[in-house]
């Protein structure tokens, strides 16, 4: 085996690496950043409804929103217990976050900086396609 192959197997390994750690770590951190931008599509939502609707809407409407307002709040309570286990974070996280960030100093310092970032990308145009693809079979 050359070092081209040492390389190779070496690049194979640390992209399977990210991939299943950046997974796991994900399950935790994207549900805050769903919150977030779920509080701000309502936001937008509230300022549009505001006085644009007939009166024979507004109390369809206002429940809608309200249904929506109620799934935020759940989603984000959901959020903080499992990330949190009362006022100490999970230890898993931590674990996680700290294996990640081992994970990319150690893809940097073997393949370089590039690899990382190309790594990176790869993660997500796969995320992406995921999504997108799950949504193409519910159609």
């Amino acid at each position: 085996m050359n070092s081209q192959d040492v390389k190779n197997l070496k690049k194979r390994y640390f992209v399977w690496l990210y991939k299943t750690t950046k997974e796991a770590f994900d399950k935790y951190e994207r549900k805050f950043t769903q919150v977030d931008i779920d509080k701000d599509i309502l936001l937008e939502m509230e300022n549009a409804l505001m006085g644009s609707y007939l009166p024979h809407e507004k109390a369809a409407l206002e429940k809608l929103i309200n249904n929506f307002q109620e799934y935020i709040a759940g989603k984000e309570k959901s959020c903080l217990e499992l990330k949190y286990q009362g006022l100490r974070t999970n230890p898993e996280f931590i674990f996680l976050d700290v294996k990640l960030n081992a994970i990319e100093k150690l893809i940097t310092k073997e393949l370089g900086r590039k690899a990382l970032v190309e790594i990176k990308a790869l993660y997500e145009k796969e995320m992406t396609r995921r999504i997108l693809r799950g949504a193409e079979h519910q159609c």
